[in-house]
């Protein structure tokens, strides 16, 4: 019978693979290019925070200069110049894994240790000037950062020149130990031969200053000035809270609460600062 004839086939589907999908391309997004605010967590261009001086558009909040930075910031273009540059520390403990650290932060930093000396014009000023490097350890202070601080402090008594140090420190460097401390008096013996001829010293504690290089030569400047929000102190705060047993204030340790009680001679805005040392060297009688 007719209705079991076998049906006619009129087209033939042919069973195909899993259909091609193209790989999803992830967006190249070069390092470095953003920066997130540590207070108000914004992100923002690095471009348009440098323009800003490093402080954040959205809070005000002041992001850590380095010292490439910071000695950009206070001196007439193309005037600064590095000296003793090539001076680097060494491992008097045979510390575990220090030298390897030490190389591996020169590379990440760009420079040798962890601050810059030289000189160059603040407003047209020749000055003696040196910036630590809060990213090289923590700005911890070894044997060869004192010895360029010290022949730092020593040329400018040479030639008479004013002497500024931004200072930014985690404290001494402990994988140096006893050669570590003892740059806090070295340094601070060539600051008062530096001082008893008359000269001035204005130093600059940045954020972090603390530990063994608020207890020397961070604090012994003629005029000690500080951006705002600064952290300055020696002991860190939960460690004084747990000796003394007391709630510190929540300005404790910042620059605007030592400048309340005497530490401090002012609080000074970033982008006030070269026009602020330049003033002060003026009346000083420090001239171009």
């Amino acid at each position: 019978m007719a209705i079991w004839k076998k049906k006619r086939n009129y087209f033939t589907l042919e069973p195909q693979g899993a259909p091609t999908v193209p790989p999803v391309l992830k967006p190249t997004i070069p390092e470095g290019l953003w920066h997130k605010c540590r207070v108000c967590e914004k992100i923002i261009l690095q471009e348009e925070l440098k323009k800003n001086w490093g402080i954040c558009p959205k809070c005000g909040a002041y992001s850590r200069l380095c010292a490439k930075d910071r000695l950009g910031s206070v001196t007439d273009e193309a005037t600064f110049r590095e000296i003793n540059g090539n001076i680097v520390g060494t491992n008097p403990l045979d510390f575990p894994n220090y030298d390897e650290k030490i190389a591996a932060v020169q590379e990440s930093t760009g420079i040798k240790e962890g601050v810059i000396t030289g000189y160059g014009r603040v407003g047209g000023v020749k000055v003696a000037l040196a910036a630590m490097e809060p990213g090289f350890i923590m700005g911890s202070m070894g044997s060869a950062i004192g010895e360029k601080l010290a022949s730092l402090v020593e040329f400018a008594d040479f030639y008479h020149l004013p002497l500024i140090i931004f200072s930014a420190s985690g404290g001494a460097r402990m994988q140096e130990g006893i050669v570590s401390l003892m740059q806090m008096a070295k340094v601070s013996a060539a600051l008062k031969r530096f001082s008893d001829h008359g000269n001035l010293y204005i130093s600059v504690p940045t954020d972090p200053t603390t530990g063994g290089v608020t207890a020397s030569f961070a604090m012994l400047g003629d005029i000690i000035l500080a951006e705002p929000g600064t952290l300055i102190g020696f002991a860190g705060r939960r460690v004084i809270e747990g000796t003394i047993n007391t709630k510190l204030p929540e300005d404790f340790q910042t620059a605007e609460f030592l400048l309340k009680h005497g530490f401090l001679d002012a609080v000074v805005r970033r982008e006030e600062m070269k026009s602020t040392l330049n003033r002060l060297l003026r009346l000083h009688g420090y001239r171009s």
